[in-house]
């Protein structure tokens, strides 16, 4: 087996420095005591996250985002899943030209979508609403939960399938008992890349979002236009925890590789 010499040491400890550096920033910025961003400080607080109490808008905002998410990556599979498994199962004609309709949404701009989706939806009269906002959102994760969903339903072994039906299972029940389990690592993993893609967006959701309606990203921003105390880094801090314990969890439970990488058990 062959070892990584010092200078890929270097390149790797160097990119990780990188990537990990404006994490660590933020963070020590959110503990600072003064009323400005400050690095670095002259001692530790916890001001600026007690000061998340006094506005609401950001905790409402958070659970918008989560909901959104949720539901939207859900929904998405629910399309995703079937769409996959008829495209690599059945000679469907016009494979390619489905397959870069479905992944379209990754090919056009989310400032264009925005405006498309701002113009549309206010045509209908769903403008600033909810449902609006959800099914924006579930036009552009799809092709992540897509893509993986159709990279696990290609590497299924049909002659699995074959076995089941021979020994008398139904279409429902070789879908719950033995081609869901076979494609749940890449269910799960497209869920998550999904769910990500829906709490982080921005560029497109401020075009959509309403009092009432705005995402924590879009919250975020607002704040930011009027306002320069490090409350933001707080909040951006507490995100920052709350997704390292849900990824401990998930690494428990389940495992980050078969998440991330839509590796099966053995």
């Amino acid at each position: 087996m062959s070892r990584n010499g010092p200078l890929a040491l270097a390149f790797h400890g160097l990119f990780v420095t990188f990537m990990l550096a404006p994490i660590v920033v933020v963070c020590l910025v959110a503990f600072t005591p003064e009323g400005f961003l400050s690095l670095p400080t002259n001692g530790f607080s916890l001001r600026w996250f007690r000061a998340i109490a006094d506005y609401p808008e950001f905790v409402h905002a958070f659970w918008v985002s989560l909901g959104l998410g949720a539901l939207s990556s859900f929904i998405a599979l629910l399309f995703a899943v079937p769409a996959a498994l008829a495209l690599t199962r059945y000679p469907v004609p016009g494979r390619s030209a489905l397959q870069a309709l479905f992944l379209s949404p990754l090919m056009i701009p989310h400032v264009v979508l925005g405006v498309a989706f701002l113009r549309f939806f206010t045509a209908l009269g769903l403008g600033g609403t909810f449902l609006a906002l959800l099914a924006a959102h579930i036009v552009v994760v799809f092709p992540f939960a897509f893509r993986l969903t159709l990279a696990a339903a290609a590497g299924l072994d049909p002659s699995v399938e074959r076995a089941a039906v021979s020994l008398g299972a139904g279409g429902f029940t070789l879908f719950r008992r033995v081609t869901l389990p076979l494609i749940l690592p890449g269910v799960v993993s497209g869920w998550a890349l999904a769910f990500i893609q829906s709490f982080d967006d921005l560029t497109m959701t401020v075009f959509l979002a309403a009092p009432g309606t705005e995402t924590l990203p879009v919250r975020m921003f607002l704040y930011i236009q009027d306002n320069i105390d490090p409350l933001v880094t707080s909040v951006s801090a507490c995100v920052i925890a709350v997704t390292m314990v849900c990824l401990a969890i998930l690494d428990r439970l389940y495992g980050l590789d078969r998440v991330l990488a839509g590796k099966g058990s053995h």
